[in-house]
């Protein structure tokens, strides 16, 4: 069965893609009912869910490969994009149109195995996948409607007050959250594109005795669960709020203050320092100035004569006296 290019353009919708599978699915069908009453025909649908960045393999009907057989991948992805693969036995050919997504390839040689492969597997690879198969004893195909499973990051905190948040961050699908001890929670959910979407949850507990609180995420490509420990009471969290706040500004102080102190005692070190060299060296400077005051200064001398006559003359008279 060949599909019409109005019938292609139809297929960029998902929805349409389902009508298209149940569309040939009646074709095939009937056309074998008239072939041989005993044959069913082989068709089939499959809603795959496979988890990101891992390796996933879809599978084309299994009928055996006869010498003029066609398989044809027809996907429609999320965003309404689409990729056609198709390969021809008789021609030994294969076929592309529109596939630009380098991970979407044939799993093996196609002429032997039809199969094709997603490696690795992304966010934007969710969409819908026809295998088609034509063959000399009818046409046959499988749709799968793929879902891709993103694990969301999780995390979870200690506010004020006894509230604690956890957060469940770009999972896909959505995640679910609870809380053991259940607690006074508000939900919110943003939607962060490509179907991804995080989660946040805000729980409260009055109950002072409460010591241990755990937030379980759970979500289709894993489940995850993580405990706190709360405060014994509003008082603690409020201390420790004023050490965490006030603590910087005390060690900014100390510094401050240090700086200071240091700062000043160094310069009352130089001053009395810088006292006792200047005392030294007018010390120094005074004693060749007194000499040179000395010898050069008149009045300096006659006093010397003065006093060198006087000892002259009790020097004589004690002579003269000895004498006698």
């Amino acid at each position: 069965m060949n599909l019409s290019s109005e019938e292609l353009t139809d297929l960029r919708n998902p929805s349409k893609l389902d009508m298209a599978c149940s569309t040939i699915s009646s074709f095939v069908g009937r056309k074998q009912m008239m072939q041989n009453n005993s044959t069913p025909p082989t068709e089939g649908k499959t809603s795959l869910t496979v988890l990101v960045n891992t390796r996933a393999v879809l599978s084309c009907p299994p009928v055996p490969l006869t010498p003029e057989f066609v398989a044809t991948w027809k996907i429609i992805f999320r965003d309404n994009t689409s990729c056609t693969k198709a390969y021809r036995r008789d021609k030994n050919e294969t076929l592309e149109a529109n596939c630009t997504n380098k991970g979407i390839t044939w799993a093996t040689r196609p002429d032997q195995n039809p199969d094709l492969q997603i490696n690795p597997v992304a966010i934007t690879h969710d969409g819908s996948y026809m295998c088609e198969m034509v063959t000399s004893n009818g046409n046959f195909h499988h749709c799968y409607h793929v879902q891709v499973l993103v694990p969301p990051e999780v995390t979870v905190f200690l506010t004020e007050n006894r509230t604690v948040v956890c957060k469940a961050v770009a999972g896909k699908p959505a995640a679910q959250i609870s809380w053991n001890p259940e607690g006074d929670c508000v939900t919110e959910q943003e939607n962060q594109g490509n179907g991804a979407v995080s989660v946040q949850s805000t729980c409260h507990w009055e109950d002072g005795n409460m010591s241990t609180v755990t937030c379980s995420v759970s979500h289709l490509a894993r489940n995850e669960s993580l405990s706190i420990q709360l405060h014994p009471g509003g008082r603690t969290s409020e201390i420790q709020i004023i050490l965490y706040t006030t603590l910087p500004i005390l060690i900014i102080l100390i510094i401050i203050l240090s700086i200071y102190f240091l700062k000043t005692t160094g310069c009352r070190k130089y001053k009395l320092t810088g006292r006792e060299t200047i005392h030294v060296f007018e010390e120094d400077e005074m004693q060749p100035y007194a000499s040179y005051t000395e010898k050069n200064n008149p009045l300096y001398d006659t006093t010397t004569k003065v006093k060198t006559s006087q000892v002259l003359q009790n020097e004589v008279s004690g002579m003269d006296l000895h004498t006698l």
